[in-house]
């Protein structure tokens, strides 16, 4: 059974439906590429698919450590270049909640979110800028 099955639809629109759960995700091409921008772009769920792998593996990490991440928060920029056109960079700020960890901790949680599936998946042509703000 495949992960994903996905059908173009018209318009520069996609239909991607995950077959286990049946969740859909729309994408539309983006305004500057002669799309409606009413979606995420395909290149759009890259740099989002980046920042979850990373937010989810530092959950992993963190749980049975007794390391509370609940409500930390992600920006993610997407950054394009031209000729090709592709993801240049991928800048991501991590905005950790209002806690103490100490340096073991970020240690284990930063180590976690650079070392992702999908951020080892990324060719290293793409710049992955990731930035972790504490607030202790």
């Amino acid at each position: 059974m495949p992960t994903i099955e996905s059908v173009y639809t018209g318009e520069l629109r996609t239909e991607a439906k995950h077959s286990a759960s049946g969740k859909i995700i729309i994408t539309d091409a983006p305004i500057d590429n002669l799309g409606r921008g009413e979606a995420f772009s395909p290149s759009d769920l890259l740099a989002a698919s980046l920042g979850s792998c990373m937010l989810t593996l530092m959950g992993i990490s963190a749980k049975g450590r007794e390391i509370n991440i609940d409500g930390t928060k992600i920006s993610i920029t997407k950054i394009m270049a031209a000729n090709p056109r592709r993801v240049a960079e991928i800048v991501i700020v991590f905005d950790m909640p209002d806690q103490t960890y100490s340096p073991e901790q970020k240690s284990i949680l930063e180590y976690a979110a650079l070392n992702c599936p999908v951020a080892k998946s990324i060719h290293p042509d793409i710049i992955q800028n990731i930035t972790f703000n504490y607030k202790d």
